[in-house]
């Protein structure tokens, strides 16, 4: 399975379209065979879940994202998970032990200045 983190240096993004950058994974019986860091293409509706889709990416990790993100990744078939802190190798380890959960996203999109790509803060914690 191909898997993508939404990273932040060592750690899982809170925000999974302004991230710096996405761990991609590839995981096959219970190994990771492949790990690659590929840049943020950029904020803009649809234009990650189609770049993520590109590479082949099955599930999205992520600390938070709007359920007009979910709908794009849908779109897809690619399975996000929210919900997730944590350093991105104890994330990976997780995912191969098939321990991962998610839960509620970590920020409310559309809270404050707009929805999506102008907004400039998140309500995370």
């Amino acid at each position: 399975m191909r898997t993508a983190i939404s990273t932040d240096g060592d750690s899982v993004s809170a925000h999974f379209g302004r991230c710096p950058s996405y761990t991609i994974v590839d995981i096959e019986d219970g190994k990771t065979i492949k790990r690659e860091i590929v840049d943020n293409p950029g904020h803009m509706p649809g234009a990650i879940p189609q770049f993520l889709h590109e590479k082949g990416v099955e599930c999205i990790i992520a600390g938070g994202m709007g359920m007009r993100a979910v709908g794009f990744f849908d779109e897809f078939g690619i399975k996000p998970i929210v919900g997730v802190q944590g350093k991105i190798d104890d994330i990976i380890e997780k995912l191969i032990k098939g321990e991962l959960e998610g839960g509620e996203s970590l920020c409310s999109p559309g809270v404050g200045k707009s929805y999506g790509i102008d907004k400039e803060e998140c309500d995370h914690t």
